[in-house]
């Protein structure tokens, strides 16, 4: 017989495990009920086509280089500048002021403080559209660029913008020589793919372009801090190197053979027309896009041109005029959107199947079977892969098919034999794109190439494309899933990647997402799918930096801050990166229930009426430290992710069927 203080403690544990099992049910059901008004929300987005494509927002300086460009294409006349899209510009401008920051600035980032190169951009567009320089508006734009250090502290690429309208001295700005194509041994394909998509129209616009007119007594000189150097920075003896170098670029750009240079402007010419083909505009992005228009109007197309017309179309393609809003995205982002919504449809398990078949036929019909940029260092690799965009095939992206082969897990297509070629195809093309250090990048291989970084034109943070923790992370956890192994050398070289890449608190960068929550969430699911020896503790730092970084509100949120400080800034919570950490919470399968329930209850509780989430903050990363996104989808298909999983964790496979099974117990 057993004492009655044992009794006692043993009723008590009874009465405590039940009431746990009753609360996780309760949270379950609150999961499935979640569940459901998302899912009606996320078909809702479904094109009839069956694609999904949510606005990609992204800061002021879209908007400010879009009057740039309309004073490109239009000079100013003798009475002043009216181009005939006017209407445009002022809408373009007034969303620009609507951004202005209480102390004068222009942010990169929701919430950041000012930033000195997007306020010059802001407050030269604002100015070109009719903006007075005495008013308020712009008075407080001009003193905090002064305080940011003047136009003098723009980066690169606004002062070259500026020089091609004489607002700017052209001898203090970095030269890019369109002999860059002309290199021997691929030295253009060291570059990033996006930065060799600028700097080949951008070298024929410097070299072709001349300066072009502004309207009368336009100048830009209240932006420059008395005293200070217009002069390239000068970092250590590598940059002076380098600064000699663009010396000795501008005197050739003088004085050099005009048959090597037309020969050079020629190649760079062909180089980014080839590049236009199969895509909706120069590498399909809008800076690339903005200075293909800007090369072929400098190399003397005509407006009626085909190639010229096409380029518009395409760039006129970004803008969003709607319902007194008006703003411009950087690029589409359909792939990434279709197979992230179809994925969380597929891992909730309660999408119709024949929305999911949309899906993966829309998927099946764009994959990459063009060689691209990528086939320079691997031509004996057979094409695959999807890209970001509807149309980009020169650039297939390793995120984005590592992301599709995911969605294809759920989305059967109407031919599953030519669903299992692809899929085939697009496995062995990943294998194929993986670097020698064991990661993936996310268009190349082995591009990181520092000696790059120190060009006078670097300091855009993009000059390459290194592998990084986050999207190696997707693609183990994409290619695992399909039944791959530690046993594989493939695999085993990319944890040995993950495990070198770990932060010392725990953390990994996220370099695509914002940013150590973004990279945690991607490893931990990849070593939980592997379940490879040795990567344990690697597993529970992670899981107890995770738990540690948490906001009082149940909730996560890591501000874009963290890539100037190279660690963790919190942030307010937001639904994409409360539902990463999460993921990332029940892939570690650590005891944290308490933290993971008030973060399910987070999304639970801040769930709109809709089936939506409200997010305000940039997640996603372009360029770190220069330029953020925010996927307007992100709050909606990553909150379905992690509420699916939570759900199966607590034991309930159906919406209101009780599974066998303790969780976190």
């Amino acid at each position: 017989m057993e004492p009655a203080w044992f009794e006692s403690v043993s009723r008590r544990a009874v009465r405590k495990t039940a009431a746990v099992a009753v609360s996780r049910q309760a949270l379950a059901a609150e999961c499935t009920e979640t569940l459901l008004r998302s899912r009606a929300a996320l078909l809702d987005l479904q094109k009839p086509e069956g694609f999904w494509c949510g606005d990609l927002l992204a800061d002021t300086t879209l908007e400010s280089d879009y009057i740039l460009l309309q004073l490109w294409l239009y000079p100013p006349e003798e009475g002043g500048w009216r181009p005939p899209n006017w209407l445009r510009i002022q809408k373009a401008a007034q969303a620009i002021l609507r951004r202005q920051l209480p102390d004068g600035g222009f942010n990169i980032y929701p919430g950041g403080p000012a930033d000195v190169s997007a306020s010059v951009k802001a407050y030269t567009a604002l100015k070109l559209s009719g903006a007075d320089s005495d008013s308020e508006p712009m008075l407080r734009a001009r003193d905090c660029i002064l305080r940011l250090g003047g136009i003098q502290a723009a980066n690169s690429y606004v002062k070259i913008n500026l020089s091609l309208f004489g607002l700017f001295p052209r001898k203090h700005v970095p030269t890019i020589p369109p002999e860059l194509v002309l290199l021997p041994g691929g030295v253009l394909y060291e570059m990033s793919s996006w930065t060799r998509a600028i700097v080949v129209p951008l070298s024929i616009v410097q070299a072709r372009g001349g300066t072009r007119p502004v309207p009368p007594g336009f100048d830009l000189n209240e932006l420059a801090v008395p005293g200070k150097s217009y002069r390239l920075p000068r970092r250590d003896k590598l940059s002076l190197l380098f600064q000699g170098i663009d010396r000795g670029l501008k005197i050739w750009s003088d004085r050099g053979n005009t048959k090597v240079k037309s020969a050079a402007i020629r190649a760079a010419e062909k180089w980014m027309l080839d590049h236009t083909r199969y895509c909706d505009g120069l590498g399909a992005i809008y800076p690339s896009m903005m200075y293909l228009i800007m090369a072929l109007e400098a190399l003397g197309y005509p407006s009626d041109h085909p190639d010229l017309i096409e380029a518009v179309r395409q760039f006129d393609a970004l803008m969003v005029d709607r319902e007194g809003e008006f703003f411009l995205q950087p690029c589409f982002s359909p792939v990434w959107d279709t197979a992230y919504a179809a994925f969380a449809l597929g891992e909730m398990g309660q999408a119709p199947a024949e929305r999911l078949t949309r899906a993966a036929d829309w998927l099946l019909a764009r994959e990459v079977r063009r060689k691209g940029d990528w086939s320079v260092k691997r031509p004996d690799l057979e094409p695959s892969g999807w890209a970001f965009e509807f149309a980009n095939e020169h650039y297939p992206d390793i995120d984005d098919t590592a992301m599709v082969l995911l969605a294809l897990l759920h989305a059967r297509a109407s031919d599953p034999e030519a669903q299992a070629r692809c899929e085939h195809r697009a496995v062995n093309w990943l294998f194929g794109m993986q670097s020698k250090d064991g990661g993936w990048a996310a268009f190349d291989v082995d591009n990181d190439w520092q000696l790059l970084n120190r060009v006078p034109f670097a300091d855009h943070n993009a000059m390459l494309d290194p592998t990084c923790p986050d999207i190696t992370g997707r693609v183990l956890e994409s290619l695992c899933r399909r039944g791959y192994t530690i046993e594989h050398p493939g695999i085993r070289r990319g944890v040995e990647y993950l495990l070198k890449s770990q932060e010392r608190n725990g953390s990994w960068y996220g370099r695509w997402g914002v940013d150590y929550i973004y990279g945690a969430f991607l490893a931990l699911r990849a070593l939980k799918q592997i379940q490879a020896p040795g990567t344990a503790d690697a597993i529970r730092k992670s899981a107890r930096w995770l738990a540690a970084v948490q906001n009082p509100d149940g909730g996560w949120g890591e501000s874009c801050a963290s890539y100037v400080h190279d660690h963790f800034v919190a942030a307010p919570s937001t639904p994409s990166q409360t539902a990463w950490a999460i993921l990332g919470l029940l892939a570690a399968g650590e005891s944290y229930y308490d933290g993971l329930r008030r973060g399910i209850e987070y999304l639970i509780q801040t769930q709109r009426p809709d089936g939506t989430w409200a997010e305000d903050l940039a997640t996603g990363t372009g360029f770190p430290n220069v330029f953020y996104l925010q996927y307007t989808l992100y709050r909606n298909y990553f909150p379905v992710l992690a509420l699916s999983a939570a759900r199966r964790a607590l034991g309930y496979s159906e919406p209101a069927q009780m599974a066998a099974g303790a969780w976190l117990s």
